[in-house]
């Protein structure tokens, strides 16, 4: 499978590259960057650390999308959604990694699925996809008596908030207790906000340093508390599932997929 990155000169996009290269059944194919980079025209192996592939780094998206076969996106919100079109109109394998997307972009992603395969996931890592399943299923066993809190933390420079990856664990959350998390979403707490309100789920956001990405899911009732944690320690964990996803997808149907899927988990 020929497979392209988006932003590949970011601090994601060389890892992806730097996995493609070392994973079997696949070749790095394209990358491209914004207009103006300072990376435009280097050899994206070499810029993940290889040796020379002959492949340079362009600025030219519609291009690459219509020479590979899948490409993987970590980039921003609006710049997914063109990527989408793109896939939708080349009939190119989207992995979308970009979180922080709203309505209207989360729309845009789901009307190009209707032409491609898309696999989109907030969090690509195999740990994380299996912390969702849990916490799903915890969430529908555990009563009402347990409160749930999600507490996340990531590095200084992640813009949004809360994370993706925290959002879809209030997600698998909800649909266990068979709720719409954005009823009972309570994602700001400051002064005096009386006393917790049954029901809701909680969120809390920490930032600072170099940290990669982590998530806990808590559980708490009377007498006992339960959680479910992932820490990420490596990045690489992100961008060995983004390729494992894209060599899932090779011949899939159009439609939005989930790391669950390419996992086989549902």
């Amino acid at each position: 499978m020929d497979i392209g990155i988006v932003g590949c000169a970011g601090r994601m996009g060389r890892m992806v590259a730097a996995q493609i290269l070392a994973t079997d059944g696949c070749t790095l194919a394209g990358g491209t960057e914004q207009p103006g980079s300072e990376f435009l025209g280097a050899d994206i192996a070499e810029l993940a650390g290889a040796s020379a592939s002959g492949v340079a780094i362009g600025d030219d998206a519609g291009i690459m999308f219509a020479a590979v076969d899948a490409v993987i996106d970590f980039t921003a919100p609006a710049a997914t959604v063109v990527h989408a079109a793109l896939a939708a109109e080349h009939g190119t394998v989207l992995v979308a990694g970009t979180t922080g997307l709203d309505a209207d972009q989360q729309r845009a992603i789901e009307e190009a699925a209707a032409k491609v395969a898309i696999i989109q996931a907030a969090n690509m890592s195999v740990g994380i996809t299996l912390a969702l399943g849990l916490t799903k299923q915890m969430a529908s066993i555990l009563g009402p008596d347990y409160d749930i809190e999600i507490v996340e933390m990531h590095h200084r420079h992640k813009v949004d908030a809360p994370s993706g990856t925290a959002l879809a664990l209030g997600r698998a959350a909800a649909e266990g207790r068979g709720v719409d998390l954005d009823a009972v979403s309570e994602r700001v707490r400051d002064g005096h906000t009386g006393a917790r309100t049954a029901g809701d789920i909680g969120f809390a956001t920490l930032r600072g340093g170099d940290v990669v990405g982590e998530h806990s899911v808590i559980f708490a009732a009377d007498g006992e508390r339960i959680e479910i944690t992932h820490k990420a320690t490596s990045r690489t964990i992100f961008s060995r599932g983004a390729v494992r996803a894209a060599l899932w997808a090779e011949g899939k149907a159009p439609g939005i997929y989930t790391m669950r899927d390419v996992l086989g988990l549902d």
